[in-house]
């Protein structure tokens, strides 16, 4: 996705659980939902 927009050099992390100690960490879990890292540069 972020290449379509024209960005370069994309580059994607690991997993991390973000909602770890939210109010909705258990419906964030039932539907397996975590974020990720990333990099990417937009050419000048």
């Amino acid at each position: 996705m972020l290449e379509e927009v024209g960005f370069v050099d994309v580059s994607y992390g690991n997993r991390i659980d973000t909602f770890a100690g939210a109010p909705g960490e258990e419906k964030a879990r039932a539907y397996d939902v975590h974020g990720y890292t990333f990099m990417a540069r937009k050419p000048d």
